[in-house]
């Protein structure tokens, strides 16, 4: 057979068998994680385990729309038959095989065959015997328009999850962790080397590494379903356990998760690591460990690997760092992986939003902003900071030293409440609750280190609002910069009352605050009195 025809034909049964994974009896008397048992309803089906059987795309366009495959209700028929997963997948070496009937290779006859004569001829059986059964015709199975779509909700091993199977495995982190030794040709562990699955298995099949979805139903299934065999407390078998999204609302979780150790450092001083004695910018002291809390996982920094960043993202940028240099990899904003990526998407939520929103504009204090992650850390004894040991030293007495805003000025020194009339011809003034706005944006902020570090002074919160004024108690008004009718000389700033609703209106939807609903909400309509 042709070389290429083979290797299409073994990608094209690898992603079948992954679609076809197991019809798995279901035990109601094994625990699975988070639920006591999983979607099973054989009346209606359920999307989460509803796959899409197409892999005779390797042989070219299909001939007929793919099937739409419901592989929990199969699962559930066929406990109720007495029959188990090696109806369609067969055991080798006490493992369960993923290829459906252990095809391995053939022509695009040959697989369809596979298909045809083992579905039809359960389906006729069934029938026979006058059970509930499937289709026997052609577009019974081949639906242009299907009324039935996939929804498969995806699923990852965050670090509550990691714990619980870690403790479960009595830290055995073999069991799961691997890296190929290229001299011994075959899959190692090494100790205190482990890393995300996903850094060497990726969205689909390269060379000798099998996809992520074939490595995660391959191992995580087999396991289970050995814990199973041993009636101990498992995880899911079926694809709802793990892809229904009331299923992963159900997952336990542990709270607060216990720091998994990895010699991984508590402090670390971020440098390119070939700095001369003068550089441009101060080190980066990095508080690992805190960040460690802040995330579920270690991917969300080490995207690829365990290695520090300037590994792969150099200086003068590399390929094994897709030629991204070190300054890009910290600060690009659009890339949640880099430090400034990350912050400004934390901006995004609720409590920080209303502030940092669009239209809030730039801060007077930028050019600070730098100094706030560059610090100038003095050299050790005169000299440049160079041993890991004094490096780790320089930076945690940074860290230790750092101050956050915590507290507001003087109430005092708020204004309780501000009139706005400079536009009151058809409504009455309106009667802002200046302290009241400040004191609850500060309260939802209070507690959040982030803010606390980069709000660089107590008045730094009357920024959200005057958002081109400098960082002070006594700001300048709105109208010295938005005249009443907007500027023709400049279209991008807003008229005096457009920059009122715009800052206004902008900051309570980011918040998710339902008033004012109405304009009367604000300022009441004028009466005019009859003459």
């Amino acid at each position: 057979m042709n070389k290429e025809v083979n290797m299409k034909m073994g990608r094209a049964l690898r992603w079948t068998g992954m679609l076809c994974i197991v019809a798995v009896l279901s035990n109601s008397g094994i625990q699975v994680f988070g639920s006591e048992t999983q979607p099973n309803d054989n009346s209606a089906p359920d999307y989460a385990g509803i796959i899409s059987i197409d892999g005779m795309k390797a042989f070219g366009d299909l001939e007929r729309p793919a099937v739409l495959f419901q592989h929990d209700r199969h699962t559930a028929a066929l406990e109720k038959l007495g029959k188990d997963c090696t109806t369609c997948h067969i055991q080798k070496e006490g493992r369960l095989l993923l290829p459906f009937k252990r095809v391995e290779n053939g022509t695009r006859k040959a697989v369809m065959d596979v298909y045809h004569e083992n579905c039809i001829a359960c389906h006729k059986e069934t029938t026979a015997n006058r059970q509930q059964s499937g289709p026997v015709e052609c577009g019974e199975c081949h639906m242009e328009n299907p009324l039935i779509q996939p929804d498969q909700k995806p699923m990852g091993m965050d670090k509550s999850l990691h714990f619980r199977h870690s403790k479960a495995l009595d830290n055995k982190c073999e069991s799961c962790h691997h890296e190929y030794d290229e001299t011994a040709k075959k899959l190692i562990y090494v100790k205190e080397k482990e890393g995300s699955c996903r850094f060497c298995h990726k969205r689909v099949t390269e060379e000798n590494r099998i996809s992520m979805s074939l490595a995660s139903h391959k191992a995580c299934i087999d396991c289970h379903l050995k814990t199973a065999s041993r009636k101990q407390k498992t995880g899911p078998f079926k694809c709802a356990g793990c892809h229904n999204a009331e299923s992963q609302r159900l997952i336990e979780k542990v709270s607060p998760v216990p720091r998994m150790e990895r010699k991984q450092p508590d402090v670390a001083l971020i440098k390119s690591g070939k700095e001369p004695l003068e550089h441009r910018m101060g080190f980066v002291p990095f508080d690992h460990k805190a960040h460690e809390n802040y995330n579920d996982t270690c991917r969300v920094c080490h995207h690829a690997g365990m290695q520090p960043c300037n590994t792969c993202h150099t200086m003068n940028g590399a390929k094994e760092g897709a030629t991204i240099r070190l300054e890009q990899a910290m600060h690009r904003i659009d890339a949640d992986p880099s430090c400034i990526g990350c912050h400004n998407k934390q901006q995004e939520n609720r409590e920080c939003a209303g502030c940092h929103s669009a239209m809030t504009g730039k801060s007077s204090n930028a050019e600070g902003t730098c100094a706030k992650c560059h610090a100038a850390i003095p050299a050790i004894d005169g000299q440049s900071i160079s041993s890991p040991e004094a490096d780790t030293a320089a930076a945690a007495a940074h860290l230790e030293s750092r101050t956050f805003i915590t507290r507001l000025p003087d109430v005092k020194d708020i204004p309780d409440k501000v009139t706005i009339k400079r536009l009151s011809n058809k409504y009455q003034p309106v009667e802002l609750p200046h302290r009241k706005i400040v004191t609850t944006l500060f309260e939802e902020i209070k507690d959040n280190k982030l803010a606390g570090s980069f709000h660089s002074s107590q008045e730094t919160l009357c920024q959200g609002c005057h958002h081109n004024s400098p960082a002070t108690l006594n700001p300048p008004q709105c109208a010295n910069c938005h005249g009443e009718p907007f500027s023709d000389q400049n279209v991008l700033k807003p008229g005096l009352l457009g920059a009122y609703h715009i800052q206004c209106m902008e900051c309570h939807k980011k918040m998710e605050i339902s008033k004012p609903a109405s304009c009367t909400d604000c300022h009441k309509e004028k009466v005019t009195s009859a003459k």
